[in-house]
């Protein structure tokens, strides 16, 4: 599961791994490695920032669904948990639909309170308790490849070494692209947030759930994830515009083509993104059931695009889905 992958499907531990989080050092650094990581995210932002925000828009925007029935509209929109803050893309057509709905569904709660009690969730279990060091689990190779890469962001060897291996991964797959002017303040879901104003909030799943994915992990897969975040470093931002192109320009086809030319670990695809997807289409199913009323749901891209999106489960299921956008 690559860097691609992570950034498009997974809010929670996006969220989580933000540089203010992910540059504490356990060890008893936090100060340094802090102050060091900024400092560097704040000149790589003023370097890259016109860079960060040229990409292209497409005619429409992005990709917009709804399904329907005779008292209920769900409307489906694929997000990036982290854009640049002054890329355009909310639109007329996106602006009707949430405005039309009575109730917000994204994949967690994302007031202040429910991100801070995700923040405590995740150092409870990203973090070592037993003595544990994360360079002791690496070989040497992997080990030097790994100190090249925390020294990138500007932070020092002992940074992350009480972060256990899937923490440290999501942390090295976000702080780069914050580095190059992409803000998670600035992610699609927290917009939509923010925008519906005193509409209904709720979420699809839980962060133990999410979190749980990963650090249910065992530890060479974890491993084997960290070290595929360090490689894909250097290369971050380049990816992530690539990945925004073709949101931004409403074309999942081509979205899913990016993503899934790394979905090499079939049990991760599983439970990270398959399985979800149909947990979803399932949900849906019901909702439309049970509850009339418009709601306006939004998950990452990732699950509304390729073989086994969202659209994908409900098609199965005999429920037909429009794209309005």
């Amino acid at each position: 599961m690559k860097l691609r992958n992570m950034l498009t499907l997974t809010a929670a531990a996006l969220a989580l791994s933000t540089a203010p989080l992910a540059a504490q050092d356990h060890s008893g650094h936090a100060d340094h490695a802090s102050h060091s990581a900024d400092e560097h995210a704040a000149h790589m932002a003023a370097q890259e920032s016109a860079t960060a925000t040229a990409l292209p828009s497409g005619p429409e925007g992005p990709a917009l669904w709804k399904v329907s029935d005779e008292d209920t509209t769900i409307y489906l929109f694929g997000t990036v948990h982290v854009l640049p803050a002054d890329l355009e893309w909310y639109d007329a057509e996106i602006d009707e639909a949430l405005m039309a709905s009575d109730t917000v569904v994204t994949e967690l709660l994302m007031d202040p309170a429910s991100e801070a009690a995700m923040q405590q969730l995740a150092m409870s279990r990203g973090v070592f308790t037993d003595g544990t060091t994360l360079r002791s689990l690496l070989t040497e190779e992997q080990a030097a490849a790994y100190e090249a890469g925390v020294a990138s962001i500007g932070a020092p060897p002992a940074a992350f070494d009480q972060l256990e291996p899937w923490m440290a991964g999501l942390t090295l797959t976000m702080v780069p692209v914050m580095q190059a002017g992409y803000d998670p303040n600035s992610g699609v879901d927290k917009v939509i947030i923010a925008k519906s104003g005193d509409r209904a909030k709720e979420a699809l799943e839980t962060p133990e759930f999410q979190l749980g994915i990963f650090d249910n992990l065992p530890t060479d897969k974890q491993i084997e994830f960290l070290m595929e975040a360090v490689e894909a470093m250097p290369e971050a931002k380049t990816t992530l515009d690539e990945m925004v192109g073709e949101w931004a320009q409403g074309d999942p086809v081509a979205l899913a083509e990016v993503m899934n030319a790394n979905m090499d670990d079939p049990a991760l695809a599983e439970a990270l993104l398959y399985a979800r997807n149909a947990a979803w289409a399932q949900w849906i199913d019901e909702r439309l059931d049970t509850t009339p009323g418009t709601v306006f749901v939004a998950v990452g891209a990732g699950h509304l695009a390729g073989d086994k999106s969202v659209q994908a489960y409900l098609s199965e299921r005999d429920i037909e889905t429009v794209r309005v956008q």
